[in-house]
């Protein structure tokens, strides 16, 4: 359901409520108001019959099972977990986190998430959990490399075919600027060198590239230029620029990352500096790069 959908549904919904029942339950507390939601869930619930579990099972995208094989993903992200620099800790993200994390985060839209009735909602994207996990952190740490995979749920519809819910193995590093673009730089080829190892060793014969993409920051272009690019030379994964793509500039700043198959024509990961730790933390000299990659796209590629 797009937003017009969804606002002509939601207009739709309070027209056959009865006067002043918005004004009512905006005027609940928090805790009054997850109390009468929870109350409708359990009436609902108890009217539900096996045969109806069956059919949305069968029907719902968002309760379907994946279809990628568990022991492929299990032995491809034990590798990816082995692969990783001995500085970068793992994390095990909780399946939901605070309402609003995404929206206040990384100013995605409020309707491609599920809400739960808990003041949380599903986790969407791992690397806005890392984070807040990184800002926290920062508090007593000169620098922060994490990592996470975690099954997401996205509301949007990704069309025929296409599932609700998939698994990202993501990173996110967080240091304080040291002036000239020299910490951008240095996250940047620890992000890309990473990915560059994980596609060399495990999906060589699938024409893999990675893309860079600097949204109107000369410095970092040039610290592309200068050090990065001579960090990744010679590692047999290209590093190709990309100046057409407008997607998800001021989602990112600075500069964005692709990680893709076959050419360039697949595309299993994303990434690029932000300004959330920044944000977080009220300290503007802080600097967030983040990268993921779909691990159920990798493993149809994988050397076995």
């Amino acid at each position: 359901m797009d937003g017009d959908e969804l606002a002509g549904a939601e207009r739709r919904v309070w027209a056959a409520m009865p006067a002043g029942t918005r004004a009512a339950l905006a005027g609940l507390s928090g805790a009054d108001l997850r109390t009468l939601l929870l109350a409708v869930a359990r009436d609902r619930a108890a009217a539900v019959r096996p045969s109806e579990v069956v059919r949305r099972w069968r029907e719902d995208r968002f309760v379907r099972p994946s279809g990628a094989d568990p022991r492929v993903l299990a032995r491809l992200e034990a590798r990816m977990w082995q692969l990783l620099p001995a500085d970068v800790s793992g994390v095990e993200l909780s399946p939901v986190v605070p309402v609003g994390t995404c929206s206040a985060v990384a100013r995605g839209g409020q309707n491609r998430i599920v809400t739960t009735m808990r003041a949380s909602e599903v986790l969407s994207d791992p690397t806005n959990a890392l984070a807040v996990e990184a800002a926290v952190r920062r508090r007593r740490q000169s620098e922060v490399h994490l990592a996470a995979v975690h099954r997401v749920l996205r509301a949007q519809d990704f069309g025929a075919g296409t599932s609700a819910h998939f698994r990202l193995f993501a990173l996110v590093s967080s240091a304080r600027d040291t002036g000239s673009g020299d910490t951008q730089a240095r996250l940047l080829t620890r992000h890309l060198t990473y990915w560059r190892t994980v596609l060399a060793e495990l999906a060589p014969d699938a024409a893999p590239q990675l893309h860079v993409t600097t949204f109107d920051d000369d410095v970092v272009r040039e610290r592309l230029a200068d050090t990065v690019r001579p960090a990744l030379d010679g590692g047999g994964v290209p590093l190709v620029d990309e100046p057409e793509r407008t997607r998800a500039r001021g989602y990112y700043t600075g500069c964005a990352l692709r990680i893709t198959l076959l050419g360039g024509d697949l595309e299993i990961g994303d990434g690029g500096l932000t300004d959330w730790t920044a944000r977080l933390n009220g300290d503007a000299k802080e600097r967030c790069l983040v990268s993921c990659l779909a691990t159920e796209r990798l493993a149809d590629h994988v050397v076995p």
